[in-house]
Order: structure tokens, then sequence, then C-alpha cells
């Protein structure tokens, strides 16, 4: 979720997103790395996953020396940009979990998944930072009979996984439109395992909480290349036993790492506040997170300031895996989604959208997020979200306080500790691959749209998208 390897972009970081633009702190950058340091812990990325490492570490070993170091500004990217869901989701299932453990593996990492989100509300409240939470859960619509397939399907499936109705249920048409009352809506999922989030706020208050506690954060300081026992800038190299990669998105540009992930854009749209009288016809009454079980995924949020706002994937992956600013913004995209939050909800035609953007996420070619230290060489990293990281980098940072201490515990076992996703494709079978599977979800969604039945096209997408 850092942004350790980019620089030279647009120094005005509060236009970035909307989050970026009502955060209460200035943007104004810390110190640049002025040669060489040494420490106990370097860290790459001053997104979520290096700041909760650095806090988790800072609270159990006040003694440590922990340098963090970041391109821009800490929270410049997807830590500072997503859609503010804070949930259990993860990106591999249950089944792919229990083939690389076992079965209890599975079920303790959704465990450990529904605690963390508590564990995210229990820090910002006890550190005194004001991220706007609300646990209202998520609503997955059904809006089609194929959605509403999906939907019991998702349900059974959970059961299969000893996971209750407090974990997920299905709604009917009735028990929906309670909560939210979007278009067509034929019944929905719930799980209260999720809280909506003002992104930017947690991320710079964690900044902050980190440095208080000893740990030196360099900004403007990119990083080009991470081996044992050093992270490399242009203006100086920190020495330390332990580097850890929290780079996410951005780790195809330091070098070596080129195809550890993807970086794929998900765009964004915020509407002006909105009245109370147009909340009375959505709902949303507890700022539940909200999407629905269309194949290319949209999802949604009420803000404290009675915003919506409304995201989604489906903008290209560039060739090279090249991340530019330029890529934040695809008109077309925005035109979409917002043709999208209006059919959802009717009431909201002509209603003004106040900001608009964008941001790369980061996909491992398994599509299974992991975490993990190599004790011989002393390089940890965590990533490979694929859009789900508010939460599991708290789990990630907790997990590697305890590889770096050297601890045995329930969060080392879990199964996705130690993974090692497969190498990505080189170019340009994997731009073809991936925008051709993201063609694929887009028409599935199109040809449900006006069968309302389970789109054949589905069953053509490409592996590449999971």
């Amino acid at each position: 979720m850092g942004s350790a390897l980019i620089s030279g972009t647009d120094p005005h970081w509060e236009r970035l997103s909307l989050w970026h633009d009502t955060v209460d702190t200035g943007w104004t950058p810390r110190p640049a790395l002025s040669g060489d340091v040494d420490a106990d812990v370097a860290i790459v990325g001053a997104g979520f996953t290096g700041l909760w490492t650095a806090y988790y570490l800072a609270e159990a070993d006040p003694s440590l020396k922990i340098v963090v170091l970041e391109a821009e500004t800490a929270g410049y990217g997807a830590s500072g940009r997503n859609g503010g869901w804070c949930s259990a989701l993860f990106p591999a299932s249950a089944g792919t979990l229990a083939e690389m453990a076992d079965r209890d593996g599975a079920i303790a990492q959704h465990r450990a998944m529904r605690e963390t989100v508590d564990e995210v509300i229990r820090v910002a409240a006890a550190e005194g930072i004001d991220a706007d939470i609300a646990k209202g859960g998520t609503i997955t619509l059904a809006r089609s009979r194929a959605q509403l397939r999906r939907a019991r399907a998702e349900v059974a499936h959970a059961r299969e996984w000893d996971r209750g109705e407090d974990d997920v249920r299905l709604l009917d048409r009735t028990e929906a439109t309670a909560l939210l009352r979007g278009s067509r809506t034929v019944g929905a999922t719930y799980t209260p395992d999720c809280a909506a989030i003002h992104p930017a706020r947690l991320v710079r208050g964690l900044a902050d909480v980190v440095e208080r506690r000893g740990v030196t954060i360099h900004e403007r300081s990119p990083v080009r290349a991470i081996r044992p026992g050093r992270a490399h800038t242009a203006n100086g190299d920190v020495r330390a036993a332990t580097v850890i990669r929290a780079t996410e998105g951005y780790t195809p540009s330091l070098s070596g790492q080129s195809r550890v992930v993807v970086p794929v854009y998900s765009l964004i749209i915020a509407t002006e506040p909105l009245p109370a009288s147009t909340w009375e016809e959505i709902g949303l009454a507890r700022r539940e997170t909200f999407t629905d079980h269309r194949h290319l995924i949209v999802y949604g949020q009420r803000t404290a300031d009675d915003r919506l706002v409304f995201g989604g994937r489906g903008a290209p992956y560039h060739f090279g895996s090249r991340i530019r600013p330029e890529f934040d913004r695809d008109e077309k995209v925005f035109a979409r989604l917002y043709a999208t939050l209006t059919d959802l909800f009717p009431v909201l035609a002509g209603t003004r959208v106040s900001h608009a953007w964008g941001g790369a996420l980061g996909i491992p070619r398994d599509w299974c997020a992991s975490v993990g230290l190599d004790r011989t060489t002393g390089l940890g990293w965590a990533g490979g979200y694929v859009g789900d990281g508010v939460s599991t980098t708290n789990l990630a940072g907790r997990t590697l306080r305890d590889l770096v201490l050297g601890r045995d515990t329930e969060l080392t076992t879990l199964p996705w500790v130690g993974h090692r996703s497969p190498a990505w494709e080189r170019e340009p079978f994997r731009w073809l691959g991936i925008n051709a599977g993201l063609r694929v979800m887009t028409i599935a969604d199109a040809e449900e749209s006006l069968t309302r039945l389970p789109s054949l096209a589905a069953k053509l997408v490409s592996p590449l998208l999971g």
C-alpha cells in the first residue's frame, strides 16, 4: 500500500482524491533521507502495511530503531485513495487456503480477518485517530436471478466452512430493501464484518502515531532497490538487519520485482453531500458499505458528511505494469461509474460529482495475498491484497511484528504466511490476458443485465482474473 518507488509526481497531494482533500493535517513532506543511516528495521513504503508494521514493532519493543522510507508522502498510494472498506474479505478462497494448509487453517485465516476489523477500530480509538469509522457491515445486493443464484451459493459455501448467520446471511427482498433500496433488488447477502472509514485520515493519523513512538519516516525518498541488509535510494541507504517490502501496487518499479504483482487501476467517484430526503430514499442508515453480485466489482459507502462514494474495476491494465499520474483519471470509466450509480439509485440522476480519482492496487498471479520473512536474508514482505488491504494490512503488520521478533504465534501459522505466488507472465502476454479478462467480465455483466440469467461469457473468463 506504500508508494516508496515513484517520485516526481504532482506535489499537490490534496488533489489526489476526496480523502486527500478532506484530511485535517497538512501535506508538507517530512525530511527526505540524506546520507546513509543504520537501523534495526527498514520499512519500504509508508502506506498501511508499512505503518502498521512500524506501529506494532515500536509498541512491542520501543528500543528498536525503525526507519520508514516513502517516495511521496504517507498515504499517497492505495492506502489514502481506496473505497474506505475495512472488511474481513481476503482475496483467496477458503478452498485455496485449505490447499495451502488445511481446513482448520483456512477457518483460522477467516477468523483472524474478522478480528482484524475490530482491531483497526480499537487502535484508532486508543490512539485518538478520528477516521470517521462506522461499523455497519456490508450489504451485497442481488439484482437479477443470476445474481440471486450467486448470493445463495455464497451463503451455502459459507456454511460449508462453519460460517453461521452471525457471519453472513441471505436476505429476501423486503429485508434487503430495508437496508438499501437499490433498483431491481430481489435479495441480498449481509455480513456485519465491515466498517466504513475515511482511509486518508486513518493512514495520516497512523503516521503521526508511529512518529510519536520514535519511528523515523523519510518522505520524498524513493527506494530503487532492496537487498539483504540494505534499502537503497539515490540519496543514501538505510542499513538494517531486517528490510520489509511494503510497496503493494508499486512493487514492479523496484529492481528485480517487475513480475511479483501487477498494478491494476480501480477508479472512484464521490457525490456532493446529499440531503436527508435523498438518503431516506437510498437507505444506508448505519453507513453500511455496499456492492452487488455482478462479476466486475463495484463498491460504495456513505461518508460521514453524507456523500456517496462509489468505485469499481474496469480501467485497463497498462503495458509493462506502468504507473503514471495520468492513469488515475479515465473519463470513460468515470462516466460508466456514474451511469452504474444512477442505475442503482435513480434518485441520484443529475447529482453533481465533486471528486473523481483512481489508483493502482496490487494483484499477485494466484490472487493470494501473502506475508513473510526470510530469516536467512532478513528480507520481509507483505502485499498482493487485490483491493482488500485496509484490514489485511493490519493483520500483516501484526504478523510481521511476530516474525521479526522471532515469536511463534497463532498469526505466524496462518496459511498466507510464507506463501510465494508464482511470477506473472512476461509481456505482452500479461497485458493481453488481463485486459481480455476484464473485457469478458464487462460483457458477462451486460449479458446478465439483459437476460437476467447466468452469463455464458463468464464461463470464458481468463484464469488471469482468478
